[in-house]
């Protein structure tokens, strides 16, 4: 059973400057968008995780997550520069780090009626034992 989610925003469209009132150190952070999605994509995940009987790894085992994309139009996107904000979403709810996390970018197609990323969720070792 594939993990559904909207199309995480790109990593050029996630962030916003911010300046810190005290220090005045200039700052990255995420925008509403991306924190919206942030929020949603950890909740549809946790449904999931119940809906599947997923477990969280324990810490150094790693996680194969396997990405379809279904744009909304052919405009020209790229995969790999959503990745960020995707597996940001999903630590502590999919696995406990993403720096276990491997990614395996499948496919995309176009479907303007209902734009998406679906994922399949593998631990690695069951990848090697096939």
């Amino acid at each position: 059973m594939r993990l559904v989610l909207p199309l995480p925003p790109s990593v050029n469209h996630a962030y916003r400057s911010f300046v810190h009132p005290q220090t005045g150190q200039r700052m990255r952070v995420l925008n509403a968008n991306a924190q919206k999605f942030r929020r949603d994509a950890a909740y549809l995940a946790l449904c999931w995780r119940q809906a599947t009987g997923w477990q969280m790894p324990q810490l150094g085992t790693k996680v194969v997550l396997r990405l379809w994309y279904f744009w909304p139009s052919n405009r020209r996107m790229d995969t790999h520069n959503r990745e960020k904000v995707l597996l940001d979403a999903l630590e502590g709810v999919l696995y406990p780090e993403d720096r276990w996390v491997l990614i395996q970018e499948m496919d995309f197609a176009v479907d303007r009626r209902n734009p998406r990323l679906e994922i399949e969720v593998v631990l690695h070792q069951e990848l090697s034992a096939m």
